[in-house]
């Protein structure tokens, strides 16, 4: 009896609380605060870097030295900017820098926030609805990932073409928000194809060895299986990663053109894997900076060049 008042009184409480669950799990007014929040940012961006940014850069793990080549005219921890999260991962300096980056205005995220940290994906991608407000008109976004494709190797360079999204979960949930994008974003080109050309030309002309493919993103922060990284070969992938893919639905929701480039700092062959070392990830990473901080400059350079939109 005293069992079945117990089973009674859950079944009842769990009825109860059941809206409240789903409204906290999905909240879908969340991105109608969205267009306040990115105003506050601006407003505390704009009272110390006055030019209209041309294009937008994330800077992924070991990759935030091309922030070094950049002409400050002002930088802002994100703590100090209203409703940015703060980085937590490891080699992300967490910094908003602003500047001149081949004679063009910039904006550079000196590292990234993860879904794995805890974030939502609307506060995770808010920066990119920023520099689409600040003015930005292309997305160059970069990350370190792992290689699927056996004919990559450690220290290679990818230019994303496609991505696949294995996050389970997606920014744009929600009501959406008619003054910041449409509700149903296409996503045949994700990756604009003449930028994609434009970046394997210019590795070309640079003598820079490079690859084009698939990037799928995973939430982490455990690497994957053997048998994970099969299937993720399977569907179509040829690098994975833990970021990117939420920037880029962000991106193409809010009009901004995107090129993206991965540097692979480990392989993921199920046959011949070995247990990852997150020192010779960022190692990798550094060792290839060189090469990607040549590949974004030029692809600024150009940016400056010529009418985007």
């Amino acid at each position: 009896m005293v069992a079945d008042d117990a089973r009674a009184r859950y079944d009842t409480d769990l009825r109860l609380a059941r809206p409240f669950i789903f409204c906290l799990l999905f909240d879908d007014t969340a991105m109608l605060d969205l267009f306040d929040k990115i105003e506050d940012a601006c407003k505390k961006i704009r009272s110390e870097f006055s030019k209209t940014p041309k294009v937008g850069i994330i800077l992924g793990t070991g990759l935030g030295g091309l922030a070094e080549q950049i002409e400050v005219e002002a930088s802002f921890e994100y703590g100090d900017i209203p409703h940015f999260p703060t980085s937590t991962a490891t080699s992300h300096r967490g910094r908003l820098v602003c500047g001149q980056l081949a004679g063009v205005p910039v904006v550079a995220m000196e590292g990234r926030f993860h879904q794995y940290e805890g974030y939502p994906l609307k506060q995770i991608t808010l920066p990119v609805r920023v520099f689409k407000a600040l003015g930005a008109e292309l997305l160059v976004v970069s990350n370190a990932c792992g290689g699927l494709n056996p004919y990559f190797s450690n220290g290679d360079i990818m230019v994303i073409e496609d991505q696949i999204n294995l996050m389970g979960d997606n920014p744009l949930i929600g009501v959406n928000d008619d003054r910041l994008g449409p509700r149903f974003p296409d996503m045949c080109e994700p990756y604009d194809q003449q930028w994609i050309d434009r970046t394997m030309e210019l590795a070309r002309r640079e003598s820079i060895p490079i690859h084009k493919g698939v990037f799928v993103a995973v939430t982490g922060p455990n690497l994957e299986t053997r048998a994970e990284y099969r299937f993720l070969r399977m569907i179509g992938a040829d690098v994975v990663g833990m970021s990117t893919v939420p920037e880029t639905i962000v991106a193409v929701h809010c009009g901004l053109k995107v090129v993206g480039l991965s540097v692979i700092t480990d392989m993921c062959l199920p046959d011949a894997l070995k247990p990852a070392d997150v020192n010779e990830i960022i190692a990798t990473a550094n060792a290839a900076a060189p090469k990607l901080e040549t590949l974004v400059r030029g692809i600024v350079s150009e940016a400056g060049q010529i009418r985007i939109a």
